[in-house]
């Protein structure tokens, strides 16, 4: 269960190659031997089998980023997409009311890993969009319970929508504002662990860094000052309990707020005083890009707004 934390933490990491890419994965994928290749097809083929899945779901969620072109090879295979959602529909008895042992989170884990895998894929994206793959791990993104089994399944199924978002395709953020994704990374980033609170805040950042995302969100009062309200509550907790890490997407995303007109009006009147004044100087000395970022919101907001023609009307405050 600590590979697949370590994997959603290094996906947290901007400059990261995906986890089917990139040339040391591509190195190894060129190096497999025949025998080897056969091998990773043996064991996706005894993934349609209920009496061989295991034991391949832990096999090949351990090539995934040794083996490049994995994620075809699953998507492609007769029978492999139904098993892996196969694998997912069936521990939603044990999420409610919650009992979900440490040994289902896990083999649940490892069928995610693989769909992460094909989510991160230029090949098999799209059709797994189109599948709308991304809702059977919904009800995962709502559970609540503390417990590790749970915690691990949140942010693997975070994971799942991390890897998708970080492509920086309108196609998916198109396909995400369609769902009820920003309301579940909202609640996730206020109560979830501090790991599940970074990788959801990176997605709701990745939404407003897309224009489509930051006008959805800027719409109406109500998208606002919730996506608001729950930055406001992370800045406080951040400021008694610092993370870097977490601060750096909050931060980012009060920036990309400050982008739209009506939003960076609300934002002069509601953006906590901790980050206007030295409360995380020690926490980002060491981190200029995050200091820059700071600056420069700080700068927006002391700038006389315009108006904006494509959006007259009041402040999103005054609404």
């Amino acid at each position: 269960m600590s590979d697949i934390a370590a994997n959603q933490s290094r996906m947290m990491n901007p400059g990261a190659a995906p986890p089917t890419s990139g040339s040391g994965s591509l190195m190894a994928g060129s190096s497999m031997s025949q025998a080897e290749r056969e091998k990773v097809y043996q064991w996706i083929g005894e993934l349609t089998s209920p009496d061989t899945r295991e034991n391949a779901l832990q096999e090949l969620s351990k090539k995934r980023e040794v083996v490049p072109d994995l994620a075809p090879m699953l998507w492609h295979s007769f029978g492999t997409v139904a098993a892996l959602l196969q694998e997912i529909v069936h521990v939603y008895p044990a999420i409610t009311p919650p009992h979900l042992t440490a040994h289902q989170s896990n083999r649940v884990c490892n069928a995610l890993a693989l769909l992460q895998c094909v989510a991160s894929h230029p090949e098999t994206r799209s059709a797994f969009l189109t599948a709308n793959i991304p809702l059977f791990l919904y009800p995962f993104l709502h559970t609540v319970s503390k417990t590790r089994p749970f915690e691990y399944l949140r942010l693997t199924s975070l994971g799942v929508i991390g890897a998708l978002v970080k492509t920086d395709e309108q196609e998916v953020i198109n396909f995400l504002l369609t769902t009820e994704i920003i309301p579940l990374c909202l609640r996730i980033m206020e109560s979830g662990s501090e790991l599940s609170k970074t990788v959801a805040t990176f997605i709701l950042q990745k939404i407003l860094l897309d224009e489509t995302g930051l006008s959805y969100i800027c719409q109406t009062y109500e998208r606002f000052s919730h996506v608001a309200m729950i930055l406001g509550k992370m800045v406080l907790h951040l400021s008694r309990e610092p993370s870097a890490r977490l601060l750096k997407h909050v931060v980012r995303c009060y920036l990309r707020l400050s982008d739209n007109p009506r939003a960076r009006e609300a934002l002069r009147q509601c953006l906590p005083d901790q980050l206007k004044d030295s409360t995380f100087v020690n926490c980002l000395k060491d981190d200029n890009s995050t200091k820059r970022w700071l600056a420069q919101l700080q700068q927006n907001l002391e700038t006389p707004g315009v108006p904006d023609p494509r959006n007259p009307g009041m402040p999103l405050h005054q609404q």
